[in-house]
């Protein structure tokens, strides 16, 4: 695997990106980016989800989830060019592997979510059941994407050696 994600990254070019001088900075400014697109509008339609601001309308906070679609997207790219340069830092480390399955985790819950409650609970004079089972997949989307950053932002703590990774092999 560390092999494949090498020579992806030096056959596209992105490796000579990724270690010139600005390369990594700049990737890491888009990837934040990224971040606060998608946390900025999938956590505010979570809160809402949670009672925060009810004044305001589910379905008006709901028409922000596409730029929050853009910022993940934007950072699945970005990643993927952190990951394909240094494979090896990546790979093993258990921080990232725990972001990964959080991010698995965020989506499961949204594909739920989508598949058996945001119809309802956008209408107008939605049930309360609704609501309820609403809050509690907002809640876990805060979780799973709070889990995500604290995963990427203590990547840079578990570098190798490989014994941070006890389950690596």
């Amino acid at each position: 695997m560390e092999a494949a994600l090498l020579a992806f990254s030096e056959s596209t070019g992105i490796y000579a990106f990724m270690t010139s001088p600005w390369g990594w900075p700049f990737v890491e400014s888009l990837h934040f980016i990224g971040l606060s697109l998608l946390v900025g509008c999938v956590g505010l339609f979570d809160l809402r989800l949670l009672g925060v601001a009810p004044a305001i309308p589910l379905p008006a906070l709901h028409r922000l989830i596409p730029f929050g679609v853009l910022g993940f997207g934007l950072n699945v790219a970005t990643g993927l060019m952190f990951v394909s340069t240094m494979p090896d830092q990546y790979l093993y480390n258990p921080s990232f592997q725990s972001k990964l399955l959080c991010m698995l985790l965020a989506g499961l819950n949204m594909a739920l979510f989508y598949g058996s409650t945001a119809r309802a609970a956008l209408e107008p004079g939605a049930p309360v059941a609704v609501l309820r089972r609403a809050r509690l997949f907002g809640a876990l989307s805060l979780l799973f994407w709070s889990g995500v950053i604290i995963g990427g932002r203590l990547i840079t703590f578990y570098r190798p050696p490989y014994h941070w990774c006890f389950w690596c092999g």
